[in-house]
């Protein structure tokens, strides 16, 4: 039996489906589900492998059913995972998958001590997680296949001002909403790629003026 499935849906529509408007996550309560270390993991299979029951995660992440179960009840409460039916599964199966979303945060000026704290340690989880996937990416991906150059790396450096870096990253969202698809309509050849954008102000206030050379050439880019 998989422990994964999509409910059928009208692929064109699904197709045509606009991006979720930005949801911004100001609630202490859900901060701290998603800081969670085994609630993040879920998310993240959830959100990279498709729907799957709490026993399937706990077998896939090594988990106790029972507690996996309830932490999805918790995600779930605050919205970031839904219960749906599939076509073919059976008895009193339960699957969940994760809410498409843009979710955002408040920014640091807005936040409490205590949401400071509880977004500093999911990212913290999250960046451990993105740089393990990494390495193990590289580690276990033959030379000789497809994918085994398949990791497009950017450093560089542009002068904008707060807004600009706003409007920036607005593009960024849209540019990545224009490759997602919806499960049905995948042409042949796909596979999920990660996708991670940071960008941040040279801390050293000195760096301000003096454009340097920026790493984007194909040959200082594919390692």
């Amino acid at each position: 039996m998989a422990d994964q499935a999509e409910p059928a849906r009208d692929a064109a529509e699904a197709a045509e489906a606009p991006p979720p408007p930005p949801r911004e996550i100001d609630d202490l309560a859900a901060l701290k589900t998603l800081a969670h270390p085994r609630r993040g993991r879920i998310m993240r299979h959830l959100t990279g492998r498709g729907p799957a029951t709490s026993a399937g995660l706990a077998r896939a992440l090594g988990l106790n059913t029972g507690a996996t179960s309830y932490h999805l009840r918790e995600l779930a409460r605050h919205g970031f995972v839904e219960e749906i039916s599939p076509d073919g599964a059976h008895g009193r199966e339960r699957w969940w998958r994760a809410v498409r979303a843009d979710l955002r945060f408040p920014p640091r000026s807005r936040q409490t001590p205590d949401m400071r704290a509880a977004l500093d340690e999911m990212n913290r989880l999250s960046f451990a997680a993105d740089i393990e996937a990494f390495v193990r990416y590289r580690h276990d991906t033959p030379a000789d296949d497809p994918w085994a150059d398949a990791a497009p790396y950017s450093r560089g450096t542009v002068h904008v001002t707060v807004d600009e870096l706003a409007e920036f990253f607005e593009e960024f969202i849209a540019l990545t909403n224009r490759y997602k698809r919806d499960p049905d309509t995948l042409p042949p050849g796909v596979r999920l790629v990660r996708t991670r954008f940071l960008a941040f102000p040279d801390p050293d206030p000195g760096a301000t003026h003096r454009p340097g050379p920026d790493h984007e050439d194909p040959a200082a880019t594919r390692d």
